[in-house]
């Protein structure tokens, strides 16, 4: 695993909201950065979004880490990106592509990067959206551009030729790295990889399945008869 894991430069961040295991994996020297958002934060059961950011910044002091404003409005979401940002120097603030409605938040992201915040800009799924955001954030501070490889699969449609193209987009910008998102399977770090993507985010129950990189088929094929086996006995199965 170690093997493989060494010519892999696509860098993997964890995606989650538990505030535990996200401290734990900060030791973790596979692990370069993390990322949240409200939905992991609410599903973790966190209650204060302030609270849990500086109790997390406490201590995950030197790797980066996304936050997301949860305003609609775009004077509201500025204000909390500023605030946001100000928590820390390994901070990015999470930027949709646009509000509920449909409006786009490219000028928004423009005008945080260009004063020196550090974006991530979210829930890219079409090479014209990263096109656009690539524009925003040329000249601007480094910042992230998140394309949701994972749901583009969930649709039928192949991720890895869009992200293939938003490699040769951002290109154009070379302070913006661009992010695999919402990952379904260990093989994405590998294809990511491929292609030439920055980083990867990685889930926390995933993660556990990277031990499985590199691993000899036959040797997973035996182990995968010997598990049907265990728990077969283990559950007393009889007929």
């Amino acid at each position: 695993m170690a093997s493989i894991l060494d010519g892999i430069s696509t860098r993997i961040f964890a995606d989650g909201a538990d505030l535990e295991g996200i401290l734990a994996l900060a030791s973790d020297p596979r692990i370069q950065g993390f990322t949240t958002n409200p939905t992991l934060m609410r599903k973790a059961g966190v209650a204060d979004y302030a609270e849990f950011a500086r109790r997390l910044l406490e201590q995950v002091t030197k790797h980066p880490i996304s936050f997301e404003v949860f305003a609609d409005e775009t004077a509201e979401m500025r204000r909390q990106a500023r605030l946001i940002a100000s928590w820390g120097e390994n901070v990015y603030v999470k930027i949709p592509i646009t509000t509920t409605a449909g409006e786009s938040l490219a000028s928004l992201a423009r005008e945080l990067s260009e004063s020196g915040v550090k974006v991530n800009v979210t829930a890219l799924f079409t090479p014209a959206q990263v096109e656009l955001i690539t524009a925003a954030l040329r000249e601007g501070a480094p910042s992230c551009i998140s394309v949701f490889a994972g749901r583009i699969a969930d649709a039928g449609v192949d991720p890895v030729p869009i992200m293939a193209r938003a490699v040769e987009i951002m290109a154009d910008a070379p302070r913006a790295e661009l992010i695999w998102a919402s990952p379904r399977e260990i093989l994405n770090l590998v294809q990511a990889n491929q292609v030439g993507c920055h980083i990867i985010t990685i889930t926390h129950d995933l993660l556990k399945k990277l031990d499985s990189l590199g691993k000899k088929l036959e040797q997973y094929s035996m182990e995968t008869v010997r598990m049907f086996h265990g728990d077969a006995a283990a559950a007393g199965f009889t007929l």
